[in-house]
């Protein structure tokens, strides 16, 4: 599953014609639909502010609007990008304040795709992996080195607590978790604590 890696906007001007493409993070339908209700009305002035989104797990939820381009030159290519990028959990509004200069269908299709495209690269995008959350508790003795060596496997915990033991969170891809737990115990002679917590997920940068 992907996303975008965080909101923001990017401005493209072709012929005079500005395209602001502007992108959210979405949990559900619900807040797709309302954050385009929002950006609408902060920027009623604009000539068209077309639309399109993709939610659900497997994207499975998709929609777009024209908001009164030609029919398929503006929805359909902005939606089509977000697609293509395999991404979930996005809303896209591309605000376009007119130069004057009419574009074709084919230059609309090119240019809403291409502001799309475009935010797209520059915000970035972060796949998630399912993680489960591992609680290792340890003595005091124990834990300098576990954490060091937690660390040289490239593993971070999200927490760590010190107490009458030191007890550290550590996220663990679903795939890893039999291995993870076998190495932690044999890293600490079978004297660390181990508890299966929360599933959830992680953010991994994408390179495109």
């Amino acid at each position: 599953m992907r996303m975008i890696k965080e909101a923001g906007s990017r401005e493209l001007e072709i012929r005079r014609s500005r395209f602001v493409c502007t992108l959210a993070r979405v949990r559900d339908e619900a807040e797709a639909v309302e954050f385009i209700a929002r950006h609408r009305r902060a920027h009623r002035d604009a000539t068209h502010n077309c639309t399109a989104y993709v939610v659900g797990e497997r994207g499975e939820i998709t929609k777009s609007s024209d908001d009164g381009e030609p029919a398929g030159t503006a929805g359909i290519p902005m939606l089509e990008v977000l697609v293509r990028r395999g991404l979930t959990g996005v809303v896209a509004v591309v605000t376009r304040h007119f130069g004057g200069v009419k574009l074709g269908a084919g230059g609309l299709v090119r240019a809403y795709g291409q502001a799309v495209a475009g935010a797209v690269d520059a915000v970035g995008v972060v796949e998630l992996r399912p993680v489960v959350t591992v609680t290792v508790g340890l003595d005091h003795a124990l834990a300098g080195r576990f954490l060091g060596d937690l660390h040289g496997r490239g593993a971070h915990p999200s927490d760590v607590r010190y107490g009458d033991e030191v007890q550290a969170d550590v996220p663990v891809p679903l795939a890893d978790l039999v291995d993870f737990e076998a190495w932690a115990a044999e890293a600490t002679a079978g004297r660390a604590r181990l508890r299966r917590g929360a599933a959830g997920h992680i953010e991994i940068p994408v390179q495109e």
